[in-house]
């Protein structure tokens, strides 16, 4: 009996060894202990963020393994949900002392390489199943297009020197309280026509005179505006539209704002055709600090480097280690091109920037663009997502914040204005040349009137009359159709049948490859006159200097190039073909080379980001589709360091859809002066040219047929 109770002893005094040695087994330990080591970490100063993540994610899929766990009696499953309740406590109670961990606690936050390979390291020690380690990706020329993520060596070695890439939220504003009396309004729509209807002035914040002092390489200088908005991010704003007027210097005043600002690493995001350009002149003004430049996959890059600039059209490819690569200022240069919010360019941008927002409270954003506007109104949208004032919906925390405090809504009179100005207050700079730089001399426009060859112009203006042909016809068939169906007859013009016929024409000829369309005809009128523009431009060289020849098709600028060469004047070309070493030698040859008189352009490659100040004289031999293409090309040349008078030379088709192309390039230019300038002037309509060409053609073909 003595022997019997002994025994029973000794089972119940082993029974609670047993059950603590069952209890020691499994990720619930491994995961106490962690976190135990992480809490004490913090204690002495240390933030142990890569671990706090995995513990956060291994609590997460435990306690999701344990609640669908069938083989789990109530009572087991209830005490390993407690023991993972006691974790979640001590992650949130971690968090409270460093606020920044609470970014690592959502599902939707992105794994560090790091992360995985302690994850694993975890699941290991705890008895589970690893996760599979991924395959590395492959070489970046097999990648469909879906998957052409990409992460440079370089940037891997970076990143494992430094692999905690700590958030940083010193800055963090205090949080205003809101009142919600704009709750439920649409504000966005308002908005946006506050830039279109109320004429309040130039559109540009209150800039401090003076700021902390600026480094200035030896031999440098700056403008007085130019300081002004360094002087701004040296005292603490973070988000700028910098939309001085082209040839003001905006990529000096982005690098030297990042200076200020030690936004540092600094993303630039710029067009493929002034990627080199910008690490000159990060060389140039920021000497200090080291640049690359991302190319292709970026096997050639420094992920060290202070400074990376990357091209939109690559950006895609780096969108991954770019969001956590810890960047802590971004400039968009051309911030216009990312108008369109559905393209795959504009979303990589925002993308980028909304992760580079998670990480650091408040990063140094700069949207640059002498032309924000293009077409309408509406181009402000992705620019301010950007920038984090707006969302897809409703105004951004601070912009919001802004409004309510006008205590106004949109029904009431002075919204608009209001609106406007606190939008501006955001941080919109816009400085035109004559107000700031009277040393910049004035430019004006010439149109020359050429007669084309006699072949030439007979079959352009056959191809006109074709066109404004079908485009009665189809007026007509029109009318026709509507007068059968209501019994209604048309008195006059209806001018917005006119615009749908246009429209309908110009939907078709941008599928169609007949000869007859819009687009077909201004290429046709562009061959004939090319060697027309040449011979201009070769006469120009011969008595006022370098020359800057701008065209839009290949086939314009090989006319002109073989005009020039069979009159021995010597040229140089920039074409969107050509690699960066090669467009950068061609115009260092033209700035530095005395002998070289031409440059031959593409407007599309060498309209923006160039400083081409050695010349004053600019000839147009095709036109634009848009004022602000026009605008930009011209301000290569009229620019900061321009010394003389400018003249751009267009060189216009006389007696064909030329010449009402000219008019209406020149008629798009009242929508900035309203929305940016303040100028008070009625903006235009918002359709493009191309249908705006069309309408003209069809209104006064009708107004013919009625005289």
């Amino acid at each position: 009996m003595a022997q019997r109770r002994r025994r029973s002893r000794d089972t119940r005094a082993a029974q609670p060894a047993q059950r603590r040695a069952r209890d020691n087994d499994g990720i619930l330990p491994v995961l106490a202990k962690a976190v135990r080591e992480i809490e004490t970490r913090l204690q002495r100063g240390h933030v142990e963020r890569t671990r706090f993540h995995v513990v956060a994610l291994l609590v997460r899929e435990e306690r999701a393994r344990v609640k669908a766990d069938a083989t789990l009696t109530d009572a087991k499953r209830e005490a390993q949900l407690k023991r993972l309740d006691g974790i979640a406590t001590i992650l949130a109670q971690t968090a409270a002392r460093e606020p920044s961990l609470f970014n690592l606690l959502g599902e939707g936050v992105e794994v560090s390489d790091s992360a995985r390979r302690l994850k694993r390291e975890m699941q290991v020690a705890g008895g589970l199943e690893p996760d599979p380690v991924a395959e590395p990706a492959r070489p970046a020329a097999t990648l469909a297009p879906s998957d052409r993520q990409v992460v440079p060596q370089s940037v891997i070695a970076a990143q494992l020197a430094n692999p905690f890439l700590a958030p940083d939220f010193s800055a963090a504003p205090q949080r205003r309280p809101q009142a919600g009396r704009l709750t439920g309004w649409e504000l966005i729509e308002p908005l946006l026509r506050s830039f279109e209807d109320a004429a309040g002035g130039p559109s540009c914040m209150d800039l401090p005179e003076s700021g902390p002092p600026v480094r200035l390489p030896a031999g440098l200088e700056l403008m007085p505006h130019q300081a002004r908005l360094l002087a701004a991010a040296g005292t603490g704003h973070r988000t700028f539209l910098l939309a001085d007027e082209p040839g003001l210097g905006k990529t000096a005043q982005a690098l030297l704002a990042a200076q200020a600002a030690n936004a540092y690493p600094l993303l630039c995001v710029v067009p493929s055709v002034v990627k080199t350009n910008w690490a000159r002149e990060a060389a140039q003004w920021t000497p200090s600090r080291s640049v690359t430049v991302i190319h292709g996959s970026g096997e050639s890059i420094d992920g060290f480097a202070d400074i990376v600039v990357v091209n939109y059209e690559v950006l895609d490819r780096h969108v991954g280690w770019i969001g956590m690569h810890g960047f802590r200022g971004m400039i968009v240069d051309e911030a216009h091109f990312i108008k369109n919010k559905k393209s795959q360019r504009s979303q990589h941008v925002l993308e980028v920037a909304d992760r580079i927002r998670q990480r650091v409270a408040r990063p140094l954003m700069m949207a640059l663009t002498g032309t924000p506007l293009i077409n309408d109104i509406e181009d402000f949208r992705a620019i301010w997502q950007f920038l984090g004032w707006i969302d897809a919906t409703k105004p951004g925390p601070s912009l919001m914040a802004e409004l309510e405090d006008t205590g106004l809504t949109p029904l009431d009179r002075g919204f608009l204005p209001a609106a406007r100005q606190a939008v501006i207050d955001l941080g919109i700079v816009r400085r035109r040349k004559h107000d700031v730089a009277s040393e910049i001399p004035a430019r004006r426009i010439a149109d020359l009137p050429v007669e084309l060859d006699s072949a030439a112009a007979r079959s352009i203006r056959e191809a006109e009359r074709e066109l404004a042909l079908r485009l009665l016809q189809r007026y007509d068939a029109a009318v026709a159709a509507r007068a059968e169906r209501s019994g209604t007859t048309v008195e006059g013009i209806d001018e917005e049948l006119v615009r749908r016929v246009a429209g309908w024409e110009l939907s078709d000829a941008a599928k169609s490859s007949s000869t007859e369309n819009v687009f077909a005809m201004v290429r046709r009128i562009g061959r004939a006159k090319a060697t027309l523009a040449a011979d201009y431009a070769a006469q120009l060289a011969r008595s006022a200097g370098k020359i800057v020849f701008f065209a839009k098709h290949i086939e314009v600028m090989d006319a002109a190039s073989e005009l020039f060469e069979s009159r021995g004047i010597r040229y140089a070309s920039v074409r969107g073909d050509q690699t960066p070493s090669v467009r950068q030698r061609n115009i260092d040859s033209f700035v530095n080379d005395p002998d070289v008189a031409v440059v031959v352009c593409s407007l599309t490659a060498a309209g923006v980001g160039l400083n081409l100040q050695v010349s004053s004289n600019v000839v147009l031999a095709e036109l634009s589709w848009t004022h602000a293409e026009q605008t930009q090309a011209i301000d290569r040349v009229h620019r900061i360091g321009q010394a003389d008078p400018v003249t751009a030379w267009r060189i216009i088709a006389a007696q064909t859809i030329d010449a009402k192309i000219a008019e209406l390039i020149d008629a798009k230019a009242s929508l900035a002066a309203t929305a940016l300038d303040g100028s008070g002037e009625e903006v235009g309509a918002t359709a493009d040219i191309q249908l705006e060409a069309l309408v003209s053609m069809l209104t006064e073909a009708l107004t013919a047929r009625q005289d």
